[in-house]
């Protein structure tokens, strides 16, 4: 086995690290603090290729492949998970969505400008009582023969006033359970979508959450995604690879907060020497920075696996599982290596920190993942 970059992708990976850098951890902090989405560095990050990174070239796309995807998810998420998450959704949600299983008119319509970055797309799933739970899909979508009439809320919903392209999904068969769903793709403008407020969360706050209402919202029949009956298999086949770039998010969350940490044991001193040559922190350093290799390798290969048209539910959980573990174990070991300063705003970790927690819960929760990996190995 190669465990080797290609010069491409190193130059992918440095490209997005530079960004990171100079372009989203200017002003991180005042987003954080003032709930502001990161409206110019999105852009920037479109014209880069990065909103589109694994469409093909002819849709406007990057045509990369997912492990070029997932180190530039791992860079940005170093720095600011805001913004990465931006980019999971537009990739890994709404652009692999349409790209995979959309009409030639989708394609055209939608698709192309998502993915050269001039819009931004939103997937709405999750609803007040249907969250990991697809199957319980309250929202309805009936059928009026050139078009659906739609109805309902969706909730905790990602680019929610700043996405132009909503890919939604509804119940037009509820005697038919999951294969009575379907997905939708629907416009912000159409009359009787309506948007609530923006959430007002313990971390990514710089992301742009909103509750979404539909209210007889018509939705042509052309933007009706796959056959009638498809949506329950559009959203998991979709969420599978959504796995990935959060797990990638959680990895990169990790390691931020532990260069943080090396970078700050090494600077501060403690009995004439710096803390780092104390072995409480030393060992401490170890296990981290041995959780975030083994979490980086679960992520590359689940990567690697959907490069290589390859089965990878079972790789994409385990993934997205660990990683957010280890984001959560190693960001709350920084602020402990910080002591006092990581409490403060200004040293990063304790928002990397506050970050982490959502990993563990969007694009499934552990629960959720556990549940997958056992069906899996149970086979």
């Amino acid at each position: 086995m190669l465990f080797q970059l290609s010069e491409e992708q190193l130059m992918i990976q440095q490209a997005a690290r530079d960004f990171a850098q100079n372009e989203l951890k200017p002003g991180v902090i005042d987003r954080d603090e003032h709930q502001k989405f990161p409206a110019e560095q999105v852009k920037k990050l479109g014209e880069l290729g990065f909103l589109g990174m694994m469409v093909a070239e002819k849709y406007g796309g990057s045509g990369l492949d997912a492990l070029s995807y997932v180190l530039v998810m791992e860079e940005l998420s170093k720095v600011d998970a805001s913004a990465s998450v931006v980019i999971s959704v537009n990739n890994s949600l709404v652009c692999y969505g349409l790209e995979a299983y959309g009409s030639d008119f989708q394609k055209e319509k939608y698709l192309t400008p998502l993915a050269s970055g001039q819009k931004i797309g939103a997937f709405c799933l999750s609803e007040p009582e249907a969250g990991s739970d697809a199957t319980s899909q309250h929202t309805t979508a009936e059928d009026k023969g050139d078009y659906y009439l739609l109805n309902g809320t969706k909730n905790w919903i990602t680019n929610g006033s700043t996405a132009s392209t909503y890919l939604v999904i509804a119940q037009t068969h509820p005697e038919l359970k999951h294969k009575g769903i379907n997905a939708f793709i629907v416009e912000k403008g159409m009359p009787g979508f309506t948007l609530g407020p923006k959430e007002n969360k313990m971390g990514i706050r710089g992301s742009d959450t909103h509750s979404l209402m539909f209210d007889d919202v018509k939705v042509p029949k052309e933007n009706r995604i796959g056959e009638d009956g498809f949506g329950f298999r559009f959203a998991m086949k979709t969420l599978e690879g959504g796995r990935i770039g959060i797990a990638a998010q959680a990895l990169g969350i990790a390691a931020g907060a532990y260069e943080l940490a090396l970078a700050y044991a090494k600077q501060r001193k403690s009995f004439g020497k710096p803390i780092s040559d104390h072995q409480a922190i030393a060992f401490k350093l170890a296990d981290m920075a041995t959780q975030i290799e083994a979490a980086r390798m679960l992520v590359y290969k689940a990567a690697w696996l959907k490069d290589q048209g390859l089965s990878y539910t079972l790789a994409g959980s385990m993934a997205k599982l660990y990683a957010s573990k280890v984001a959560m174990d190693v960001t709350v070991e920084a602020v402990q290596v910080h002591g006092g300063y990581g409490f403060v705003k200004e040293y990063h970790v304790e928002r990397l920190m506050r970050d982490a927690k959502i990993t563990q819960i969007y694009e499934g929760t552990s629960e959720i993942q556990q549940l997958v990996i056992s069906r899996e190995i149970l086979k």
